[in-house]
């Protein structure tokens, strides 16, 4: 997909005016938007990443609560 975005000086107007008014129509235009979109997108994981982030939450998780069990952890909302 390729746009074209073409803006000419008109008369005594300033570079700083002109960019300004391309940098509004590539605006406008969504060019950015769009190239940024396909720069940062993120695969979607596949059910078995899914699971063993899932599985490493829930371990993460239970350690925690031995070693708040066990006095180690100072829990967090507690005075």
């Amino acid at each position: 997909m390729k746009i074209v975005v073409q803006v000419e000086k008109s008369g005594s107007e300033s570079n700083a005016s002109l960019l300004r008014r391309f940098s509004k129509r590539v605006k406008t235009v969504g060019h950015l938007q769009l190239s940024r979109a396909i720069r940062y997108s993120t695969r979607t994981k596949s059910a078995l990443k899914k699971k063993q982030d899932k599985l490493k939450k829930i371990a993460k998780f239970k350690n925690i609560q031995e070693l708040r069990k066990e006095g180690k952890i100072k829990d967090v909302f507690q005075r």
